[in-house]
């Protein structure tokens, strides 16, 4: 492999057609110019140049072939270390993130996407939506960078987590169910079926209804699993049940559906945002510093 150096040297000198010129250019003693051409010939055994006491110097054949593909691949180089260096710096790559509806509908998730848009455009950004089961299992394997999610009491080795968001607690009721009017507390929730939007867990969303029942002293019976807030309230709205839902989903609009706020009830719903701690992608903890820049205190 040629030395990068002296091919430097070499396209220094192919271009001025001088040695002492090309030394000025590269801030090199012209005696290590000349060596270097020299050592450059010995390589590929063959002549470059054409040197004369009295003549100028020339390119020969094999020195004009050398010096086209020299200039390109210098090029290529200094493409390389530019983009190494933006790489570095967290202006270039990729970012695979995975979201949750609320991520979105909050706002949060758009907001942190158009201000990272504008300090850093060419970093392709991979929007996959998925709830927070699946996105916890990816960030564990590595398929995803950073994921909009419900928080959990616990998190797999090796995550990092930081709350970027809450909001308060509505009931979607039908418009034609008795809570559609007048004051809703814990306690009138008694008797009434729930459509969870979460299944298999015991976290997120069940605790939230498990304080609410605690509160209202009643056992909430059987829930009506769901695996996102739009079945959750389309069924709410068919007066399958009613469903705790945050405060964000009140931007879709859904017919048949009234929200509802539950007076004595102060919980609220966080987003956060979590990230494997040993990712190593610029890209990356620019995106999250943005974020601390924004976060809850």
């Amino acid at each position: 492999m040629l030395d990068t150096h002296l091919l430097q040297a070499f396209v220094a000198v192919a271009e001025t057609l001088h040695f002492g010129r090309a030394a000025d250019r590269l801030e090199r003693a012209q005696s290590v110019v000349s060596r270097q051409i020299r050592e450059l010939e010995q390589q590929l055994g063959t002549q470059l140049l054409r040197r004369g006491r009295r003549s100028a110097v020339s390119l020969t054949d094999a020195g004009d072939a050398l010096l086209s593909e020299s200039r390109t691949a210098l090029a290529q180089l200094d493409r390389a270390a530019v983009a190494a260096r933006r790489a570095g710096r967290g202006e270039l790559g990729r970012l695979a993130i995975g979201y949750v509806a609320s991520a979105a509908l909050t706002g949060v998730l758009p907001v942190a996407l158009t201000a990272f848009r504008t300090a850093r455009p060419d970093v392709a950004v991979e929007l996959s939506a998925l709830d927070t089961p699946r996105q916890l299992a990816a960030l564990a394997d590595g398929s995803l960078d950073l994921g909009f999610l419900r928080p959990r009491s616990s998190y797999p080795e090796g995550l990092d987590m930081l709350v970027v968001h809450r909001e308060g607690w509505l009931l979607a009721v039908s418009d034609r169910h008795r809570l559609a009017h007048g004051k809703v507390t814990p306690v009138t929730l008694a008797g009434e079926r729930f459509v969870l939007p979460q299944f298999d867990e015991q976290d997120g969303f069940e605790e939230h209804l498990g304080s609410l029942a605690r509160l209202g002293d009643f056992h909430p019976g059987p829930v009506l699993r769901v695996r996102d807030f739009i079945t959750a309230i389309t069924l709410a709205a068919a007066g399958y049940g009613i469903a705790l839902v945050p405060r964000s989903v009140t931007t879709l609009s859904l017919a048949g559906v009234v929200y509802r706020p539950i007076d004595d009830y102060a919980a609220s719903a966080e987003l956060a945002v979590v990230w494997r701690r040993n990712n190593g992608s610029a890209a990356l903890r620019a995106f999250v510093e943005r974020l601390r820049g924004s976060a809850l205190r």
